[in-house]
């Protein structure tokens, strides 16, 4: 029982549309935007198929006349012949007012009358009585099995008796067996007779001789054994003992500045001794614009594509040579014929093997090619085209649509808007162990810092040891480079922590409201790494965002990932959803892409993360310092993924 089907342009323009329930006519309408907005203008045709609450939506592009035709159904029901009736309805439209659309294009979509629901009634049936058809699978009968056709005789097995083929084997065996003791055997031979006659010669020899013998024998061996060491390396000279102590660019080379074993700081909010260092090696360009996140930047040459002509370099086959290089040419254009699947195969094949040598996971590349040639098929291209500029195109233009999500997170809004309503803007960071969650809080934080927030950094990873520490050193750094003698009098960056082994949720919650009382405009919540496969952990992490409820949740995941990226987030995002105790559980809102100047042109993870959950890439993470953080330029990412 179908729910709808409905015959739509691209512009929106609904032709015709036929409705199996009773209903409001526009019961229809909230399914087919929804697959308007999540999977045609996102570039996501991979599959034919699409959910939406109750329902399931199967859909057909025909890129020739611009028009998109789409079935609905409730998703309980297995309809085996939707595919069938879909491409009938296909077919049949088509052939009925294929005049009308060419002749009068976009006019005779408007004003024209499509009467087709006898035409769809007929298909139809016809489609459900080829499902009822089709008959049942019937188990084969003993005497069409193989079994039927063997004799009992072979069947039986008498005792200590074994198999023909195990018999054949053991015989060749035995056969390799003898061929190596009968090429043994003369070895064995020579030694013997050798032996009688060495015996012979001592006996013939005088004391004196043998003794003798015996001495050049042991100084020939001594001899060897001499050489065999000669060759060998001569040991290098022993080191100094001792271990020296390393010093960092950054650190301090003050034994009593570093020693915090009689710190009182944990559980206080205090940003400890400020360290002199110098900050130009913390802040990389002083060049810059204070507060401004620069967008990521790619340098690449324009490819030019040139068709190469093979010709015959014999004299009297020139003019021949010349016209096939002309036709060899023009065998690579469209011209006005429509594209079809087998003039893209052999240039999708090469752009998959291209996406996933540049770090695009396999399945996400593999469907981005469908989804290109769905677009493409059918479409009728320029006269002077080639299917590989054309092909090339869509791609490049599905990828810019790709990271280019529907919601765009500005978080210097929200958190003014937070500031409207006298609360603090709570960001949660998680991911995967070494990643660099707690290096690219620190580069946020100074970001907030430099456009006014005040920042309260909440330490919730009591799991890891140094974890608290690193945040208090980052902190210390921060404070140095904006004192609060810059800023009024006001400490713009301070650390919560509570020490290991506490509980990640309730110094969240604390950190919170000592935010609220305080005054803090920003609240980072730096969480613990942890495998997506690990439920106990998972379980906590779910507990910390459902109890804490933050404005973000940022996933922190580094470019270096290919197909791990895809199970990553997936498995994360299944998780929270799993784990959380609400009736719409918190997922991920955006991604922290780092260690993205590792990576030079493969840049293929940036893809997999956002093709997997439609979630922006707010931040970038591109080196050591403070001021290496980006916001991520789809056009510069797209360049770098198709150079080639």
């Amino acid at each position: 029982m179908l729910d709808f089907f409905t015959i739509f342009s691209k512009g929106g323009l609904v032709l015709w549309c036929f409705q199996g329930v009773r209903g409001p006519a526009a019961a229809a309408t909230a399914p087919v935007n929804a697959l308007i907005r999540s999977v045609l203008l996102q570039e996501r045709g991979g599959n034919n198929s699409f959910t939406h609450e109750a329902l399931t939506l199967k859909y057909k592009l025909d890129n020739q006349f611009e028009l998109v035709f789409v079935v609905g159904f409730q998703k309980i029901l297995t309809l085996t012949y939707v595919d069938k009736l879909i491409d009938d309805v296909h077919k049949e439209f088509r052939d009925k007012y294929r005049n009308e659309f060419q002749q009068k294009g976009t006019l005779g979509i408007l004003n024209g009358t499509f009467d087709f629901k006898d035409d769809f009634m007929r298909l139809l049936r016809d489609a459900e009585e080829s499902s009822k058809v089709r008959a049942p699978t019937v188990m084969k009968t003993f005497e069409q099995s193989l079994k039927s056709q063997k004799t009992v005789k072979c069947m039986i097995e008498t005792r200590g008796e074994k198999p023909k083929e195990k018999v054949k084997n053991k015989k060749n065996k035995g056969s390799k067996k003898e061929g190596t003791e009968s090429a043994a055997a003369p070895g064995k031979a020579s030694a013997g007779d050798k032996q009688p006659s060495t015996a012979g010669e001592k006996e013939e020899l005088t004391k004196d001789e043998i003794l003798q013998k015996n001495r050049e024998e042991f100084f020939r061996r001594h001899m060897r054994a001499g050489e065999k060491s000669s060759k060998s390396p001569k040991p290098e000279a022993q080191k100094e003992k001792g271990k020296k102590p390393r010093v960092w660019d950054l650190g301090n080379s003050n034994a009593k500045v570093l020693d915090y074993s009689n710190s009182a700081t944990n559980g206080s909010t205090e940003a400890g001794p400020v360290e002199d260092f110098d900050p130009d090696i913390a802040l990389g360009d002083r060049n810059r614009e204070p507060g401004r996140l620069y967008d990521l930047e790619y340098e690449s040459d324009e490819e030019v594509e040139e068709e190469k002509v093979i010709q015959n370099p014999s004299k009297p086959s020139k003019k021949k040579s010349g016209l096939g290089g002309m036709f060899g040419m023009l065998k690579g254009l469209v011209g006005s014929k429509s594209l079809t699947r087998e003039d893209m195969d052999p240039v999708l094949e090469k752009m998959k093997d291209h996406l996933i040598a540049k770090n695009v996971a396999a399945e996400i590349a593999v469907q981005l090619c469908e989804s290109v040639a769905k677009k493409l098929e059918g479409k009728v291209m320029g006269t002077f085209t080639t299917v590989t500029s054309t092909v090339k195109q869509a791609l490049q233009e599905a990828l810019v649509q790709i990271l280019q999500p529907q919601r765009r997170v500005d978080v210097l809004r929200d958190v003014m808007d937070a500031q409207r309503h006298r609360r603090p803007y709570v960001v949660t960071f998680c991911g995967v162990n070494g990643v660099g969650k707690s290096t690219n809080l620190a580069k946020i934080s100074f970001w907030l810092i430099e456009n006014g927030f005040s920042v309260l950094i909440a330490a919730c990873d009591t799991f890891r040891a140094g974890a608290v520490e690193q945040l208090r050193t980052h902190t210390r750094r921060l404070n140095a480079l904006h004192p609060p003698e810059s800023h009024g009098g006001r400490t713009m960056v301070q650390l919560y922590e509570k020490g290991y082994g506490k509980d990640a949720a309730g110094i969240a919650m604390e950190a919170i409201s000592y935010a609220r009382n305080q005054g803090f405009d920003v609240v980072l919540v730096d969480t613990a790494g942890r495998m997506q496969d690990n439920a106990p952990l998972m379980t906590a992490l779910a507990k910390l965002i459902a109890v804490n409820a933050p404005d973000l949740v940022l996933f922190v995941g580094e470019a270096l990932v290919g197909n791990e990226a895809v199970d990553q987030l997936v498995k994360f995002n299944k998780a929270l959803a799993d784990h959380s105790m609400a009736q719409t559980p918190r997922l991920i809102d955006g991604i922290v892409l780092t260690k993205f100047d590792t990576i030079d042109d493969k840049v293929g993870a940036a893809i997999s993360m956002t093709y997997i959950t439609s979630k922006p890439i707010v931040f970038v993470g591109t080196g050591q310092t403070y001021c290496d953080l980006r916001s991520l330029n789809a056009k510069a990412v797209v360049a770098a993924l198709m150079k080639a």
